[in-house]
């Protein structure tokens, strides 16, 4: 018969989870609700972005906007979300002179500029781009700012002239062009008494040399021609130059100067509007503008040497070297202006030394070390027609 006792006692009976077990899974289960109750507010309260705002100083069509565009896409991009600039073109708030007081004022919380654009507040600003020739060529002054001491003068001079902003440099220009004539100049005898844009110490460099200065944004340069305001002008470089018009002006292109021959942008931001910002974000934004100044060469070198290319054969301008006669004559207003300025502010000649300080050390390697390019150029592509 069967036996039910014998059934029953042969079924395995439940087993009781060990103590240490029951733990485990209870502290999981908690574990995994908490988790979802604390992952649910996060959704629910996610920070909007921080924006900044910042103004260029440059004309919509101008190159210098997309490389100011380069700086924002890598602040954007690297913040992760958390923190957004909006980029606004030259004149959208204030006029481009002004976006540096208007970011240390607060009405702007940025500005992509250049210092020579605020060298009305100090002649000192213009030293950090634009500045007297002193040895050295762009890269190896922006490396001046970076590893030789540049950056805590420039600090200093904020202060002394009560800027309120954060300062970063980037993207090391190259050498501006002399610029834009009805006809070639043959000597620095030509300059004399000609009506002629540019900025900066740069300005004091020709009214030396007895040129008629008017100092004007980049957007004005045209129409000041087509008033006869001016005779002759210098902006920038091939493509910006090409993008507002110049060659419909003028046909005369001379390339080489002593005027100009480093500058870089500032990215500029209100002090406590940075300061305020975690670390972090602090940090993008230095970080960012050094990896913006990587981009904006390799963007130059792209544009620059195709609208030279542009000008000389679909726009027949005459692209000619500027005479070495003119370079020497730049050289000796340089030493008439610089120490003058040097002599009426010590600040300015403080900034001047250490300058010179250092092209003696880091310029002295170069030209020992560079190799002869434009003889390597030549044996593969002949002559540059216009280069003597």
């Amino acid at each position: 018969m069967t036996d039910k006792t014998s059934h029953a006692t042969n079924t395995p009976a439940p087993t009781a989870t060990p103590p240490s077990r029951r733990r485990f899974l209870g502290s999981a289960a908690a574990g995994v609700a908490g988790a979802a109750a604390l992952t649910a507010p996060m959704v629910a309260v996610a920070q909007s972005p921080v924006v900044l705002k910042m103004q260029g100083a440059w004309g919509a069509k101008d190159i210098f906007n997309e490389m100011a565009e380069e700086y924002v896409k890598r602040v954007n991009e690297m913040s992760g979300g958390r923190l957004r600039i909006d980029y606004l073109v030259g004149g959208a708030v204030v006029k481009p002179f002004e976006v540096m007081d208007a970011t240390s004022k607060g009405v702007l919380d940025a500005c992509h500029s250049v210092p020579v654009y605020w060298y009305g507040k100090s002649k000192v600003a213009s030293l950090f781009g634009s500045g007297p020739i002193n040895g050295c060529d762009a890269p190896q002054t922006l490396a001046w700012i970076y590893r030789g001491g540049g950056l805590d003068l420039y600090n200093e001079l904020l202060k002394k002239i009560n800027l309120d902003v954060v300062g970063y440099f980037a993207m090391p220009m190259p050498t501006q062009p002399l610029g834009w004539f009805k006809k070639p100049l043959a000597s620095a005898a030509d300059l004399k008494g000609l009506k002629y844009r540019t900025v900066g110490l740069a300005a004091d460099l020709m009214q030396e040399m007895g040129v008629k200065v008017t100092q004007l944004p980049g957007g004005e340069i045209v129409p000041a021609m087509d008033r006869g305001v001016i005779e002759a002008f210098e902006f920038n470089n091939p493509t910006s130059d090409r993008r507002f018009g110049a060659q419909d002006v003028a046909k005369n292109y001379m390339m080489g100067s002593f005027h100009q021959a480093m500058e870089f942008f500032e990215i500029a931001f209100n002090k406590k509007k940075h300061d305020s910002l975690p670390k972090d974000l602090q940090a993008i934004l230095r970080y960012a503008a050094e990896a913006a100044s990587s981009s904006n060469w390799w963007t130059a070198m792209d544009n620059y040497s195709k609208d030279l290319d542009e000008l000389i054969n679909k726009d027949k301008v005459n692209v000619i070297r500027t005479p070495k006669s003119i370079f020497a004559e730049q050289l000796k207003a340089w030493d008439t202006v610089t120490k003058r300025l040097s002599d009426e502010d010590p600040f300015f000649k403080k900034v001047v030394d250490s300058q010179r300080a250092w092209s003696k050390r880091v310029a002295k390697y170069m030209f020992l070390n560079e190799a002869d390019y434009q003889l390597g150029y030549e044996h593969i592509h002949g002559k540059i027609p216009g280069l003597s």
